[in-house]
C-alpha cells in the first residue's frame, strides 16, 4: 500500500478515487508512565514513555487506514494527514486520514 502526503504519486496515474479513508487509535496513559514522565518534566528533556506511546498509536492508526483502503479496492492513499485529540482525561485519539485511490 502506497501512502503519501502529496495529492499525487510521482510516476503513477490516479485512475480512480475510492473516497475518504481513515484509521484511528485511542490510547490511555498509565500511572507508571505518568510518574516517570512527571519527573522528566521537572528536569527537562524528551519524555520517551509518551513518545513510544504516540509512535505505537500512529503505526496502529496508519495500519487501520491502509486496511480500510484495501477493503475499498484502493492500492494507495493520497493527501495523508494525522490529527490528535483528547477524548477524555488521560486518553488521546490519533487519527490518520486521506483519500483512497487506485494508482497505476
Amino acid at each position: 500500500m502506497i501512502a503519501v502526503t502529496s495529492n499525487d504519486i510521482p510516476g503513477m496515474t490516479i485512475t480512480e478515487t475510492k473516497g475518504i479513508v481513515y484509521g484511528n487509535s485511542v490510547r490511555a496513559r498509565n500511572v507508571g508512565r505518568d510518574i516517570t514522565a512527571a519527573f522528566r518534566n521537572i528536569v527537562g528533556g524528551e519524555v520517551p514513555e509518551y513518545a513510544k506511546l504516540m509512535a505505537e498509536s500512529r503505526a496502529e492508526a496508519l495500519h487501520r487506514m491502509e486496511q480500510r483502503a484495501e477493503e475499498m479496492g484502493a492500492n494507495a492513499v493520497i493527501a495523508l494527514r494525522f490529527s490528535t485529540s483528547m477524548v477524555m482525561s488521560g486518553a488521546a485519539e490519533l487519527l490518520a486520514y486521506g483519500t483512497a485511490v487506485v494508482a497505476e
